[in-house]
């Protein structure tokens, strides 16, 4: 079953979609959708990057970073996770604890034995701790980016409007332009066209509904069983954790592996978008020092 947008993408998105090449494994009773970039310039000695995005998101929550990663000579792999974009729902679960044997099955179909470097966003993140957890050969370094599930509550409470009863399309924008405000980016000039648009498309489809574990400590009790490298990138004014530095970095330190907390200045939860040269630059690091390379 495939799934059709019914938001258009910004023409920034459709662009860097062009280039990618889509590849479908089974998920549930349909496909879980891939698309793959670099795989003709690669450098044969660095592992594959692949990216998971948050939850009402898509493979676009990474449209300014994977032309980074593929010029540094990464293949790159970004799914839309099960249940949303364009992937089916998986068989049983609607929450992240659903997702790793479907996303596993897909990379064993894609990559084979070999392991890869995994970066998680958000919702994406906890998905990414929960797969490394279980999946250990499969994992040689995880990225955790503003990853909740680690038994913080913010400080100040984060109400998103409801928008799907709404009749006319301008109400609709700017509930949505509200919410991305909340959540999402930390400085109004950020929550631009490009972000709403690709917001828009993504919460159109998302078809995992009553999601839970973000508001739990699932994440920070599966870091504690990961057996490979852990890194951590985060906005220094995500809602989810600002003012709650200390309680985050001892919530990473979980995982026997833990090696690095970056913030990223005058950035909200959606960082990577928000800041993308600064993230990319700090993901960079990280994946360099995994490499064996040191700067």
């Amino acid at each position: 079953m495939t799934f059709s947008i019914t938001a258009p993408l910004p023409d920034a998105a459709q662009t860097l979609l062009a280039t990618a090449t889509r590849m479908d494994t089974p998920c549930g009773t349909g496909q879980l959708v891939w698309h793959v970039w670099g795989q003709t310039n690669a450098h044969p000695g660095l592992a594959p990057v692949v990216l998971f995005h948050g939850g009402s998101g898509s493979w676009t929550h990474w449209l300014c970073n994977v032309p980074a990663l593929v010029a540094s000579g990464r293949q790159v792999l970004v799914p839309d996770l099960p249940g949303f974009g364009d992937s089916a729902v998986p068989l049983q679960g609607n929450d992240a604890d659903a997702l790793p044997e479907p996303l596993e099955q897909g990379l064993q179909l894609l990559l084979g034995e070999r392991a890869c470097e995994l970066v998680g966003f958000s919702f994406g993140g906890m998905v990414a701790g929960f797969l490394a957890e279980r999946f250990p050969a499969r994992v040689v370094r995880l990225v955790i980016v503003g990853a909740p599930g680690l038994g913080i509550d913010p400080l100040r409470s984060i109400r998103l409007r409801a928008w799907r009863h709404l009749p006319e399309v301008a109400q609709r924008e700017a509930v949505h332009r509200g919410n991305l405000a909340a959540l999402m980016l930390y400085r109004p000039e950020a929550v631009t066209e490009t972000a709403l648009q690709l917001h828009v498309a993504n919460v159109m489809r998302d078809r995992m509904k009553g999601r839970r574990l973000s508001r739990t400590d699932a994440l920070r009790r599966s870091l504690a069983q990961v057996q490979c490298r852990v890194d951590a990138i985060y906005g220094r004014e995500d809602a989810l954790y600002r003012g709650e530095a200390e309680a985050l970095a001892t919530a990473l330190q979980q995982a026997p592996h833990f090696r690095s907390l970056t913030w990223i200045e005058d950035a909200g939860h959606w960082v990577q978008f928000e800041r993308h040269h600064a993230f990319d630059e700090a993901l960079r690091k990280v994946l360099r020092q995994s490499a064996g390379v040191m700067d």
